[in-house]
């Protein structure tokens, strides 16, 4: 692959988002992982205390990589920051009343539930941040 190329792809907001929504993901998988894991936390437990690790981060790389935010001040960025963990709270309750569903009355591997919701969150968490979050006033409403 050529540089240009490589430069052209990142440049897409939903390529870029990909990336580091996988990443997010992977934080959260993993660290869910090891409190079940090696720590031996109940489900519950330990899926929100993933969740909560990957908002985080989350909101550090899609600030600074996918979305690019421009906060003038100190300001600013909190009152982003506070729409960033607003949304992804929405979005923690639909995941963790999911695997709950999932885990205690479909009886489904925590594991695989936890990967299926993923899908749903991920989607449901680009629309919030480009829409609400990050959305900058000279920017239309379009999802790209």
């Amino acid at each position: 692959m050529n540089k240009k190329f490589l430069i052209h792809i990142y440049n897409n907001r939903i390529i870029r988002y990909i990336i580091f929504g996988g990443l997010t993901t992977l934080v959260n998988l993993c660290s869910y992982f090891v409190f079940r894991t090696f720590v031996k936390m109940n489900v519950n437990k330990a899926n929100i205390i993933s969740i909560i690790i990957a908002i985080l981060f989350a909101y550090t790389v899609n600030s600074k990589f996918v979305f690019e935010s421009n906060c003038n001040n100190l300001k600013e960025k909190f009152y982003e920051f506070i729409k960033f963990i607003s949304a992804r709270i929405s979005t923690m309750l639909i995941e963790v009343i999911g695997v709950f569903i999932f885990v205690n009355l479909l009886q489904f591997n925590d594991f695989i539930s936890k990967i299926l919701i993923q899908f749903v969150v991920l989607v449901l968490n680009y629309v919030f941040s480009k829409l609400i979050v990050f959305k900058t006033e000279n920017e239309s409403v379009k999802i790209s």
